[in-house]
């Protein structure tokens, strides 16, 4: 049976319900959660509506996951974040419970699944290395190779960018899911069926009414939000910004 690999929802819960709705036409069974259901308008709502699945969902985290649980227990994040995803975990941390904490905190950052017709699949949210670790559809094969180095799966799915690829680099297939609910490029919700092979799938919402409903939430960063999914940036724009962003890091890294 093929896999639905669902990342990046950020407490879009209407993109959810949307792609949820597609799964039960194409009666789609296994769901990998890739991590970052937290960072959004209706974070307990999402969390409630896929904790509901039960056994049909498997669970790895995201860095806004991590950072929530982070914030919940100490105040703050292990890297310094900007007042505004400040304001928004403490809107965050004040609207789940210690259930959910809990939940959150026990998801590992990677998961191997055997997938039909791929084999043993490596489901991540940034990278194998990292929950944050940037893979875009501009990395240079060189260093995908770097961020590549020990991984023996065949075929490793990611998200974290919101752009969704698939291409290969060493003999290693590298896909990137796209977002549920902050997809950069055509507007609505991105994902992939994985098995026996992969495609990348785009399911069309409401998005005028999630945008409504965003305003309505109460989340500091609601304003922000709405936009996002109203008028989402292109994917070679949000590509480009993620990229520079990654060598950046990666020089800052290099200093002595």
């Amino acid at each position: 049976m093929p896999l639905a690999a669902l990342y990046d929802i950020h407490g879009n819960l209407p993109a959810l319900d949307a792609v949820l709705a597609a799964l039960e036409r194409l009666e789609v069974e296994r769901i990998l959660i890739g991590g970052d259901v937290t960072y959004g308008p209706f974070v307990r709502e999402t969390l409630d509506r896929l904790l509901a699945l039960g056994d049909r969902a498997v669970w790895i985290r995201g860095n806004a996951d991590r950072e929530l649980v982070e914030f919940l227990d100490t105040g703050t994040t292990r890297a310094p974040l900007p007042d505004d995803q400040r304001r928004a975990l403490a809107w965050e941390a004040g609207q789940i419970g210690r259930t959910h904490r809990d939940f959150l905190a026990a998801l590992p950052h990677r998961r191997t699944l055997e997938v039909e017709g791929l084999g043993r699949v490596l489901f991540c949210h940034g990278s194998p290395r990292s929950d944050e670790e940037i893979i875009t559809r501009l990395t240079s094969g060189e260093r995908l190779g770097r961020v590549l180095a020990g991984v023996e799966e065949r075929v490793v799915v990611c998200g974290h960018t919101h752009v969704p690829f698939d291409r290969a680099v060493g003999g290693v297939r590298v896909v990137n899911a796209g977002s549920v609910g902050m997809g950069y490029g055509p507007p609505g919700a991105s994902w992939a069926l994985i098995g026996p092979g992969v495609e990348l799938r785009h399911t069309e919402y409401d998005r005028e009414h999630a945008a409504t409903r965003f305003r309505q939430s109460g989340h500091p960063l609601s304003e922000t939000f709405a936009e996002d999914v109203e008028r989402p940036a292109s994917a070679q724009e949000a590509s480009t910004f993620f990229e520079e962003l990654a060598l950046r890091r990666e020089r800052d890294d290099a200093r002595p």
